[in-house]
């Protein structure tokens, strides 16, 4: 006998406007707590001295988690000039300090170069896994780290204001794997100056965005009041760059049974004038709700991630 969950069946993003000094961990535990969800999980890890954007899947939307790493993501951030820190960030030791301050000009002159795809080293504070250790814990015994270079897409750099001659914020749109801290050192170096990041904000998340973020206080204001699942973003918000199709009630219940549906030849054409280059995957909804996500192949939908909702939202 099949043991029962704990919690509710409680599915839908949150789009959660983290808040400093708080791990994406501890968000998301805070989050599946105040709705008592059966499963939760992010889309992306935010640094705990990192403010903003943090999608957090609970119930069937973690199946959709996958698609949502890969999103594009928007960082505002502020160097702060003349201070080098082992971990690019303010609360790193101090390793160099520099009385270059470099105009906005300067700045502005340079960050072409970081625009389009680009090699870039990760800081050596970072997630990445060498030999099977953490780089950072590597680091922070006093280990050497060598971190090998890759290829990221930063589609946008600009800067947004220079508040006094210490301080400059920028605003960057690139794709996965980008750091800001490794994106500060090297436009550092280039100057001739030493700096770090004294202050990192995510604005965006794929569809994820401040006007649709929600605060840990005023989600926990909510949970006491009727309606709080209100709160709740639709679990295909993270796949708003995939193409939908709706089908009948007959076939969402053969795609449930994970058996194939077979496309008219109109909805075939329809569906590849949606899909981007190499992708086959295909959203599919029944009266409103997700049913499956897709592959498309030979006329046919296939399903590889069956989603069971119902029309209350749970």
């Amino acid at each position: 006998m099949a043991r029962r969950k704990k919690g509710d069946p409680v599915s839908g993003w949150i789009c959660l406007d983290k808040p400093y000094d708080l791990t994406s961990t501890s968000a998301v535990g805070r989050v599946r707590r105040l709705f008592n969800a059966q499963k939760a999980g992010h889309a992306g890890t935010l640094d705990p001295l990192a403010t903003g954007i943090l999608p957090i899947a609970l119930g069937e939307a973690t199946k959709t988690v996958p698609f949502l790493m890969d999103a594009d993501k928007t960082y505002r951030f502020i160097i702060e000039w003349g201070r080098t820190t082992a971990s690019f960030d303010r609360e790193g030791v101090t390793t160099a300090t520099s009385d270059v301050r470099p105009t906005v000009a300067q700045v502005e002159e340079k960050l072409p170069a970081f625009v389009g795809e680009i090699s870039q080293v990760p800081p050596i504070f970072s997630a990445i896994k060498v030999d099977g250790e953490r780089a950072y814990d590597l680091a922070r015994a006093g280990h050497e780290v060598e971190l090998a270079a890759r290829i990221v897409t930063i589609h946008s750099a600009r800067v947004v204001e220079a508040p006094d001659p210490d301080h400059v914020e920028i605003e960057v749109s690139c794709g996965k794997g980008t750091y800001v801290r490794a994106i500060v050192r090297d436009l550092a170096e280039m100057l001739g100056a030493c700096a770090h990041v004294s202050a990192l904000r995510r604005t965006r998340v794929g569809a994820f965005s401040e006007d649709r973020a929600i605060t840990l206080e005023l989600l926990e204001d909510l949970g006491h009041k009727p309606g709080h699942l209100d709160a709740l973003l639709p679990v295909e918000t993270a796949l708003d760059d995939i193409p939908e199709l709706a089908v009948t009630a007959e076939d969402a219940f053969r795609l449930k049974q994970g058996r194939p549906i077979v496309l008219v030849p109109r909805q075939v054409e329809a569906l590849k004038a949606q899909l981007t280059l190499g992708s086959r995957t295909v959203s599919v909804l029944s009266e409103g709700m997700m049913v499956a996500l897709c592959e498309m192949r030979a006329g046919k939908l296939e399903p590889s991630r069956v989603f069971h909702l119902t029309k209350s939202g749970d």
